[in-house]
């Protein structure tokens, strides 16, 4: 399904950070992936690390003995972590744990891998691992945002079962995966200097301050191509209605509500944008006014009044008549002539089309697309929506680049 080369790191210097947590035992693997990859590695272990892995482990897989300490008279001879902040193109924090994550967010520098982050000018990616309630509490997120708005790039954390025995969020994603992410980060991509933004998720609108109209849409494709998008090199701005998702690695996320905060999101978004992808399933209808206490059951039957949301793919066009604009369209029916006519109505490059209802694309993992064009139709087939949206970012940079062949 994806163009995607193997990932390549020919000449590459990477610093692997490797922190307390039981996903260490996974690091050393990567620092052996890396070399695969083409990369020059040196390891720089905390004392924390050290309980779950030996240093001499990661001097055997990266061919350089390992750094631990800023008191290492032999290694910070002539200020020789300043040296090593200055050594490689890029840090890579593997295991990052929840504890790593609170001393970058604040600045700390009482070890020779916080002192480092703080010495360089090189990019910094880290790969969180910890248990889920860890990385769901406020403080971890908050530290995480605080991160990537300094341009610290998170790869994860992925989902699945943990050595605690829980299953959720929290995962130190596979060492093929975060070379594969690496790589891309340091290539560039097709898409670099290009600013994405992506709309997500559902909408709700308010009934009453305790109802609200919404639909299924769980955010899942819309977050899938913000994040493959992002693997391209674009900029990208995720514009997320109430979903409970963790936001793609790079991204810049902005939460809404309603359709017209979705709408006015948007629209400041896209004037700086050159791509607009409308993956969002806004609410066609919001009620005409929403009740200022909670309607109570007073009757057998409640009519509800409805009003037209204003239409986001089609306001921004109208402010936009230049952006390179991408349309989704869920159908139960007539899929292809729906899309086609979405595609004319709205002046849109594109429209990535999914049937729904019988069990398809709502609340699960896999999608069928048909992305139809002004001059023809490509079909991505069945697939789970990460690689489809792989594969339609592709086709969205493809068809951009062959439109403004300067970028």
């Amino acid at each position: 399904m994806s163009n995607f080369s193997a990932p390549s790191l020919a000449g590459r210097r990477v610093l692997l950070g490797v922190t307390g947590g039981i996903a260490a035992y996974k690091s050393a693997d990567l620092a052996r992936r890396l070399k695969d990859a083409g990369a020059d590695v040196q390891v720089v272990m905390t004392e924390a690390a050290t309980r779950f892995v030996g240093p001499q482990t990661f001097q055997a897989v990266s061919g350089r003995p390992v750094r631990q300490s800023l008191w290492d008279e032999a290694g910070e001879a002539a200020m020789g972590h300043i040296e090593l902040a200055r050594w490689p193109d890029a840090i890579l924090i593997a295991p990052a744990s929840a504890n790593t994550l609170a001393r970058l967010a604040h600045g700390f520098a009482d070890d020779l891998l916080s002192t480092l982050c703080l010495a360089t000018d090189r990019p910094i990616f880290c790969a969180p691992a910890m248990n889920r309630l860890m990385w769901a509490n406020p403080a971890t997120q908050t530290n995480a945002r605080a991160l990537q708005d300094r341009g610290v790039t998170l790869f994860g954390p992925g989902s699945g079962s943990q050595a605690c025995g829980e299953t959720g969020d929290g995962r130190m994603l596979d060492p093929l995966e975060l070379v594969a992410r690496l790589a891309q980060a340091l290539s560039g991509g097709p898409l670099q200097g290009v600013h994405a933004v992506v709309t997500a998720g559902p909408t709700h609108e308010a009934v009453d301050p305790v109802r609200v109209l919404t639909n299924r849409s769980s955010g899942k494709m819309g977050f899938a191509v913000a994040e493959a998008l992002a693997r391209l090199g674009a900029q990208v701005s995720l514009i997320a209605g109430p979903v409970s998702l963790s936001t793609p690695p790079g991204v810049k996320r902005i939460d809404v509500q309603s359709a017209d905060d979705m709408l006015q999101a948007s629209l400041a978004a896209a004037d700086q944008a050159q791509i607009f992808v409308g993956t969002a399933a806004v609410a066609d209808y919001r009620p005409a006014q929403t009740a200022p206490g909670k309607i109570k059951k007073s009757s057998d039957t409640l009519s509800l009044a409805l009003s037209r949301t204003e239409d986001i793919l089609s306001t921004v066009r109208d402010r936009h008549p230049a952006l390179f604009m991408v349309g989704f369209a869920a159908e139960t029916e007539s899929l292809v002539d729906y899309a086609r006519d979405k595609l004319r109505r709205k002046h849109l490059q594109m429209v990535a089309a999914n049937e729904v209802g019988g069990g398809r694309a709502f609340d699960v993992d896999d999608n069928h697309l048909i992305v139809v064009e002004a001059q023809q139709e490509t079909d991505l087939g069945h697939a789970p929506k990460t690689e489809l949206a792989r594969a339609l970012a592709e086709l969205i940079a493809a068809r951009y680049l062959a439109l403004n062949p300067s970028v």
